[in-house]
């Protein structure tokens, strides 16, 4: 059983996210990252080398694998900001016609800057997703 290869670390987030390239590519975490801390509970963990993570749950597919996962976060690319939306779009598609410019695929929101999206919208679909994930899995 091969578990989630993103393991959360003690490195500090804000260290980090103080080696983003490009002072644009900079500011737009830490605009997320007051968000995201504004809207968790759970504190700030970077996972891996680069995706901030708030919480946690264990999943078990029918295939035998399990592990545990953050129950949102995001990471600052090259390309994009992508926000981890872990339950998929489908229960939110009401929010991503307001949301304003992004692309979606299974789990990840992608947009270029924070001013291309409404940040409002933003707040709601990262808290319901949360909270429909903390619901699922029993977590806390």
């Amino acid at each position: 059983m091969a578990a989630n290869k993103t393991q959360p670390t003690s490195s500090s987030v804000i260290d980090y996210l103080n080696t983003v390239d490009n002072n644009k590519r900079r500011e737009d975490p830490f605009v997320l990252l007051d968000l995201f801390d504004n809207i968790m509970s759970e504190k700030a963990v970077l996972g891996g080398e680069s995706l901030i993570g708030y919480g946690e749950y264990h999943y078990k597919y029918e295939s035998g694998r399990e592990g545990d996962f953050f129950l949102t976060g995001f990471s600052p690319r090259k390309q994009n900001l992508s926000i981890y939306i872990m339950p998929g779009f489908k229960m939110y598609t009401h929010l991503l016609t307001k949301l304003g410019k992004h692309k979606a695929g299974a789990s990840c929101l992608y947009i270029n800057k924070i001013e291309d999206i409404d940040i409002t919208i933003l707040k709601q679909l990262i808290k319901e997703s949360a909270d429909y994930m903390r619901t699922k899995y029993n977590a806390v």
